[in-house]
């Protein structure tokens, strides 16, 4: 067992939604911490929880961007912060599995399951002890308070459906030893 970190520098947590029922508009939040503890050789013991900055959300384009930052969508600045918590982590085959948890958006918590993929493992002494994963799952916004459904022309100006993408490196982290105590 080990206690982990993502690498922020190896770290996307992205999504898309429809526009208009056609377009596919993608976004990602650029500040994500996670953490957890990893077991891999028995990822069913493991635990991840993960804080993204609401704030952060980029689409490239800034009105959307203010747009989903108000109370249309997000609520930034009532609601900082969307937060994960795994409960269970199930392993379907050696590289492929799925991990249910507790999403909150907007102070309002359901669970949600995704799709996991392990990439590889690397281990070197100058990058550390890595492991790669991918997941997967797709939400209803409407659950999570964002209940925006303006219509243009009998569409959807927003689906209601929006599919997450996670990609991660996770870095093992040394546990640092108890400080000496002299008596």
């Amino acid at each position: 067992m080990g206690n982990w970190t993502f690498d922020p520098m190896h770290t996307q947590v992205e999504f898309s939604a429809k526009h208009l029922g056609m377009m596919t508009v993608r976004g990602h939040f650029a500040e994500v911490n996670a953490t957890g503890e990893l077991y891999p050789d028995d990822p069913e013991k493991s635990k991840v929880d993960v804080t993204i900055n609401t704030a952060s959300i980029r689409t490239h384009n800034d009105k959307r961007d203010n747009d989903l930052r108000s109370s249309n969508f997000l609520e930034v600045q009532k609601f900082p912060t969307i937060h994960f918590k795994s409960t269970k982590i199930e392993e379907k085959t050696p590289d492929k599995g799925t991990m249910t948890g507790d999403l909150t958006i907007k102070g309002i918590t359901h669970p949600v399951t995704l799709n996991v993929v392990k990439y590889g493992e690397f281990n070197d002494p100058m990058m550390g002890h890595r492991i790669g994963y991918a997941a997967e799952a797709k939400i209803n916004r409407k659950d999570f308070g964002m209940a925006f459904d303006m219509m243009l022309d009998g569409k959807l100006i927003v689906s209601h459906q929006v599919q997450v993408n996670i990609e991660g490196e996770l870095l093992e982290v040394e546990a640092k030893e108890p400080a000496k105590t002299t008596a």
